[in-house]
């Protein structure tokens, strides 16, 4: 059964392009044309990722990404925003609220196939993993679960890859583009700044202990304490 993707895009010219692109190569796809008509549709499935529109008339990107964050059914299934706007702010608030990936319009079709592509490799189901320790946190990459000093902690599906990334080589110093490499899965062409968002947000989630140290003018790696002691 071929990977299903929900484009969710007002510009009828832009949904219909992605609509007979990604059918041409082998997805499966529905979309609508604003958040209103797919919230109020009835579906069989779940898609494995959503391309969303942020500047949609009525419910904006914004709001349906806060909604379909907010539903267990559609939490961790990945998003790419598109927007035509190119300031950092609204990339910053897409990627705090969950956002996997985003393109700027216009954009060339072959990058937009090649950030889909990347990000349904990482959902890809893994073979049953082990659960990671680290220093009181507790990585559980088979239920996609992270809890600290046993409490839930609730991460993005980008925040979660950092952190096992970061866990598995604990104590290693990983460059921002060894980062953008191993979890987006292909060149960022220099958005490094991507890492240092996810990491603030990661931090800010994981509490006061300084679980993950900036190495200056390198990267991060994370500090195991009791590996340390």
């Amino acid at each position: 059964m071929p990977d299903l993707i929900t484009i969710i895009e007002d510009d009828e010219s832009i949904r219909e392009m992605l609509r007979y692109y990604f059918h041409s190569v082998g997805y499966g796809v529905e979309d609508f044309e604003s958040g209103e008509d797919y919230f109020q549709a009835v579906h069989d499935v779940q898609p494995d990722l959503y391309i969303l529109d942020i500047m949609l008339p009525g419910m904006d990107g914004l709001e349906i990404l806060r909604r379909l964050r907010g539903a267990p059914d559609t939490a961790h299934i990945p998003v790419i925003m598109l927007t035509a706007r190119t300031a950092e702010l609204d990339r910053v608030k897409g990627l705090e609220q969950g956002a996997d990936d985003y393109v700027v319009k216009p954009f060339g079709i072959m990058e937009l196939q090649a950030r889909v592509k990347a990000v349904l490799r990482r959902t890809g189901r893994p073979q049953t993993p082990a659960i990671l320790k680290c220093d009181g946190l507790e990585i559980d990459p088979a239920a996609r679960e992270v809890r600290r000093d046993g409490i839930p902690v609730e991460l993005t599906y980008k925040e979660f890859e950092l952190l096992k990334l970061l866990c598995e080589n604990r104590g290693t110093v990983l460059t921002r583009d060894d980062i953008l490499h191993a979890v987006w899965d292909y060149d960022f062409a220099g958005e490094t700044r991507t890492v240092d968002m996810h990491v603030k947000t990661l931090r800010q989630k994981l509490g006061e202990e300084p679980y993950i140290e900036t190495v200056r003018g390198v990267g991060y790696r994370f500090v195991d304490r009791e590996q340390e002691a």
